[in-house]
């Protein structure tokens, strides 16, 4: 269920209603397995309303990882093997119909004929992130950090739970499933809280990044006819388009899930206020850094290594979150681009734990060091936002070369709306960086805090854009 149509804003309170009417009718004060059984029907009615089919891409992940952590648990001798077989068939869809055409393309490419066919099938919505979170679940198995959930609809129900299927926070199972298995009441104070994320959440998607994305698909859509300075700006403005639209998405799915009285992880912590890409992969995505931090980095080992297997473990580590990303070569040169960026941080001891770190000028430089990461990461975008190689390698000439005269502007109205929606996304971002007292949505004040939530609801209802465009991340 995409968060910013008009459907969520008719279906959500007709879920939101019958999720704690249940309690209410069977005279129970705690929301129990009757609870669960219905969030799983509608976790799966929701995915189903995209490609029905597909829903059998989760019940087959779902299956396989459920089974597996139970064979691991009861096994002597081959738990390993186990966690290899349940990993291999619960990626399996994953590399099948997210990577088997990019490999088929490149492999009729190198022969220099098409005669190897690819596949004509959709990909299923949200499958690297249940994927992930499932995979991650059978190795927290294997390693002993939890233990095997023996309640298959509690676990259905944790792969597919329907705010967070589609564009995570990808969710530890000894966070989300102790949830699950739980008592849940109705706690207004966390109703409260999740009202303002997906009210925060709404107006970073709709108003700030749709209206940005109009003007950065007007210029990269038709690139060729564009100048390098607007190619430039156009950057800049997808840089806070998917942060908008990302963070927008996981700050409504939080949101969503504290209504039904669930805790999801904060997935984003401004990250453009990083001083190094070290610190801004601690900001980013959170939950996807935790996640290939857990089972990638430190399964090869980590920083318990010399050197240079360090180096190879972060190189590795970023390809893994390029091909998660897409199957495409933009996006393993952006992954490999992090990484080579974080390598040579350490290696200059520049890092947030180098051994400059500690220095007075190090840390008197440090809006410096947030410029130059802002510049950094933006220059990655590009990669990870252009269609090829062969576009990217054009639009960088145009920047470089200062190619073209003069700057694409978009009608009065769709300018007006983006500055005013910057303007307040970076207002808000700076007092949270550097005043945390100064919370309008949290004020002590009720006359601020309303005047916010209006303020809010008037620019979303007024400038958003509702049904124009699923999530970014939604394709990923």
């Amino acid at each position: 269920m995409i968060f910013n149509s008009f459907q969520f804003l008719w279906l959500f309170p007709l879920i939101f209603g019958g999720y704690y009417a249940i309690s209410y009718l069977l005279k129970k004060k705690e929301q129990g397995k009757e609870s669960n059984v219905l969030l799983l029907l509608i976790s799966y009615a929701l995915y189903m309303q995209y490609v029905p089919w597909c829903a059998f891409v989760l019940l087959w992940v779902t299956l396989v990882t459920y089974f597996m952590a139970l064979c691991i648990t009861v096994s002597n001798k081959s738990k390993k093997l186990i966690c290899w077989l349940g990993t291999i068939s619960g990626i399996a869809p994953l590399i099948i119909f997210k990577y088997y055409n990019f490999v088929i393309d490149n492999a009729n490419g190198m022969l220099g004929h098409g005669n190897l066919p690819g596949l004509n099938w959709a990909i299923p919505i949200g499958i690297s992130f249940f994927s992930f979170q499932a995979i991650g679940y059978l190795v927290d198995v294997y390693r002993q950090r939890i233990p095997a959930e023996r309640n298959f609809l509690d676990y259905a129900l944790f792969v597919s739970f329907f705010p967070q299927i589609m564009s995570g926070p990808i969710s530890r199972a000894s966070d989300l499933l102790p949830q699950i298995k739980g008592k849940r009441t109705f706690d207004e104070t966390q109703a409260v809280q999740g009202l303002k994320w997906l009210l925060w959440g709404m107006f970073l998607k709709t108003v700030m990044a749709d209206r940005l994305g109009l003007y950065v698909d007007s210029v990269y859509d038709n690139f060729q006819y564009q100048s390098g300075f607007s190619c430039l700006v156009a950057s800049f403005m997808y840089t806070m388009q998917i942060y908008g639209d990302f963070a927008g998405y996981s700050l409504m799915a939080i949101g969503v899930g504290k209504l039904m009285g669930f805790d999801l992880v904060n997935n984003f912590n401004r990250p453009y206020f990083a001083a190094s890409i070290t610190e801004f992969w601690k900001r980013w995505h959170i939950s996807l850094t935790r996640w290939l931090t857990t089972y990638i980095y430190i399964e090869l080992g980590g920083n318990r290594c010399s050197k240079l297997r360090q180096y190879w473990n972060i190189m590795v580590t970023f390809l893994v979150s390029g091909v998660w990303h897409g199957a495409n070569w933009t996006f393993i040169l952006w992954g490999l681009m992090h990484g080579l960026l974080q390598c040579a941080e350490k290696i200059l001891g520049i890092d947030p734990k180098g051994k400059y770190a500690n220095l007075p000028l190090y840390r008197k430089l440090k809006p410096v060091r947030i410029l130059v990461t802002f510049l950094l990461v933006n220059i990655a975008w590009i990669l990870f936002r252009l269609p090829s190689l062969d576009v990217t390698k054009i639009v960088f000439g145009k920047i470089l070369t200062w190619e073209g005269s003069g700057l694409f502007l978009p009608s009065n109205s769709t300018l007006g709306f983006m500055l005013i929606s910057l303007t307040i996304v970076i207002s808000k971002e700076i007092c949270e960086e550097y005043f945390p007292g100064i919370r309008l949505f949290c004020n002590r004040s009720a006359t601020v805090r309303w005047f916010s939530y209006l303020m809010v609801i008037a620019l979303i209802m007024l400038c958003g854009v509702f049904d124009s465009s699923q999530f970014i991340y939604v394709k990923f």
